[in-house]
């Protein structure tokens, strides 16, 4: 073991992932206006079982929604190892350092913004996605929005983990700043 904490390891060393989420299909438009269908709550209730419009709607789209799922998982089309890359195949990733939007399967980086270039995270809910549940990060330095994160699956975890990875960065940062820390 090369760390004195298990799995810690120093930003100027090197760059570890701390969490990675996949986006839900409340992260497109097609997933959305599903979601708003699913969220119908109009029925009835039999032995206990509630049945409503939503949950029927649910079962039946299923053929619906699976091709825009696996377009969403799959790193090559049309095949998953031979192809051309999948651009809506992405994933969101938390290192030690950055927040990165990247290619799943070492496609690369889109976007990313360094743990000390925000001070902010916050949650917006849109139409559709409070079914899957999902949510949009939009991280902020002061009022500028430096990166914006679509439908990520129980958005409230990663938010939490973000500012904390985000104020720990940012505190290394000072202490090494004022001289404290090496």
């Amino acid at each position: 073991m090369s760390q004195a904490i298990a799995g810690v390891v120093p930003d100027t060393e090197k760059e570890v992932t701390v969490m990675t989420v996949w986006p839900s299909l409340g992260a497109n438009a097609f997933g959305r206006w599903w979601g708003r269908r699913f969220a119908n709550d109009a029925g009835i209730t039999l032995f206990g079982i509630p049945i409503t419009v939503g949950r029927i709607l649910a079962l039946l789209s299923i053929p619906a929604i699976l091709p825009v799922y696996f377009l969403m998982v799959l790193p090559r089309i049309p095949f998953v190892v031979f192809g051309v890359k999948n651009p809506f195949c992405r994933r969101y990733r938390l290192t030690n350092r950055r927040v990165i939007v990247e290619q799943a399967f070492g496609g690369g980086e889109q976007q990313s913004v360094s743990l000390d270039r925000f001070d902010s995270v916050h949650l917006e809910v849109e139409a559709g996605q409070e079914w899957y549940p999902a949510g949009n990060l939009i991280f902020k330095l002061g009022e500028v929005e430096t990166l914006r994160l679509v439908g990520v699956p129980h958005p409230k975890a990663f938010q939490q983990t973000c500012i904390k990875a985000n104020a720990g960065f940012v505190g290394v940062q000072q202490a090494r700043a004022a001289g404290v820390a090496v």
